[in-house]
């Protein structure tokens, strides 16, 4: 019986790609371990979105290649670098096996082979992720993209749309809520193209979910603009199903139409904003989500104005800042580059308005009693729940709650999550 020990980064993608790899290592005998002396095979699932996590992902190969040395183990490295970048990664580990997510269902065959292997041709996606522990569980309803943003490396990584059947998504779901999953988080890289291959829908696939008995949450995951306007009516339908957080996680990335041109994105500012509207006109408290780069190629004072009125206009709940880097095999990268000193700056301001937004987003829900489901513990004897907004909550409890509704009265607000205690 080989150990195994598995490290996982980036999206809720990989997350359900470690789930797969975990279901068959088992069912094949092998055991999995938390520590990584105790283990013959060390998987490491990378992401590599940014030059940021590529950077992060080359110095935990070069320390997990030192490691093998010292404890005796097999390294392979899975993920998106595997896929999109499989030269740098014989070049800092050249023992190393590799493994591309098209094809996490041939890991066995990669952990068993004792010397090197490379799986990155191809592709064979049949499989969903079991449920394992806690109360959440991450079920991806497709793989891939239709989008061509100048960019994307993760487009080269995950290629194109290929959706799993509703009927495997279901049972998936379904196996999940009978163990003991009280949130369900679907994931893909835009969930709003789910079906358009197969002739299916988002709109159609979580009608069919929140039929199923039992008492859990779902949480739609990340979605283009382009792709949720085709949609709109049938989505804001849906989420206004009670099983179905108020949560919206669509990407502006830029507030300025000539830089989104540039990017290869397929909608405009003023369709984010419409989007955008329609959802907080339907769910006044619903959290909506976005995703801004800072800093793109020729992006200008003016373009980067662009965005911060966006953002003044919609007051997104969470904003994720990320500084522009230049990814291999993109297009972007031979672009005109902006100075990394002037996208600290922007980034800096982005992260301010957007804690001004959020604690202002906040603070209303001081003094009032809401409905929370408890899903994680937190730091210190705390517990983290969710509001049916998807909105963080923070609270002590003396017993473990966790997969439990609980009303919580709310003391106090920071920018990104509520405080409050159990309400008697």
């Amino acid at each position: 019986m080989k150990k195994v020990y598995i490290e996982t980064y980036g999206c809720t993608a990989n997350e359900a790609d470690t789930n797969i790899m975990k279901s068959m290592l088992l069912k094949s005998g092998f055991k999995l371990v938390d520590r990584i002396e105790e283990a013959e095979v060390v998987i490491l699932n990378t992401c590599i979105v940014r030059g940021e996590s590529e950077r992060k992902m080359v110095q935990r190969i070069i320390e997990l290649r030192k490691l093998s040395k010292r404890f005796n183990f097999k390294l392979i490295v899975a993920g998106c670098m595997a896929k999109a970048r499989p030269a740098l990664v014989r070049e800092i580990a050249p023992e190393a096996s590799m493994i591309s997510p098209q094809l996490v269902e041939e890991i066995v065959e990669v952990a068993s082979t004792p010397h090197r292997i490379v799986k990155i041709s191809g592709e064979k996606r049949t499989m969903l992720p079991a449920y394992f522990e806690g109360v959440k569980f991450t079920v991806p309803i497709a793989e891939g993209c239709l989008g061509n943003c100048t960019y994307c490396i993760v487009r080269i990584a995950r290629g194109r749309l290929r959706s799993y059947s509703p009927e495997k998504i279901i049972e998936a779901v379904k196996c999940a809520v009978k163990k003991g999953a009280k949130e369900i988080r679907i994931t893909a890289q835009d969930t709003a193209i789910y079906g358009l291959d197969i002739g299916y829908s988002l709109p159609e696939l979580i009608n069919q979910i929140v039929e199923i008995p039992g008492d859990f949450m779902i949480r739609i995951g990340m979605m283009t603009p382009n792709a949720a306007m085709r949609i709109l009516n049938e989505l804001l339908e849906i989420y206004s199903h009670p099983k179905v957080y108020k949560f919206l996680h669509i990407p502006l990335q830029s507030g300025d139409d000539r830089i989104l041109k540039l990017m290869r994105r397929k909608y405009t500012s003023s369709e984010f904003i419409e989007i955008a509207k329609k959802f907080r006109q339907k769910f006044p408290d619903g959290f909506i989500a976005t995703d801004i780069i800072v800093g793109f190629p020729t992006e200008d004072e003016e373009a980067f104005e662009n965005t911060v009125k966006v953002l003044e206009i919609i007051e997104p709940d969470k904003v994720h800042v990320a500084r522009y880097t230049p990814r291999p095999h993109t297009e972007a990268a031979a672009m005109p580059q902006v100075k990394e000193n002037i996208k600290k700056i922007r980034s800096k301001i982005i992260t301010e308005i957007a804690l001004k937004i959020g604690l202002k987003r906040n603070i209303p829900y001081i003094g009032r009693i809401e409905e929370a489901l408890v899903t994680d513990l937190g730091r210190k004897n705390t517990f983290k729940a969710r509001l049916r907004s998807y909105r963080l909550v923070i609270f002590k409890s003396e017993g473990n709650c966790i997969g439990k509704w609980i009303k919580v009265n709310i003391e106090n607000a920071t920018p990104i999550q509520l405080i409050g205690k159990l309400s008697t």
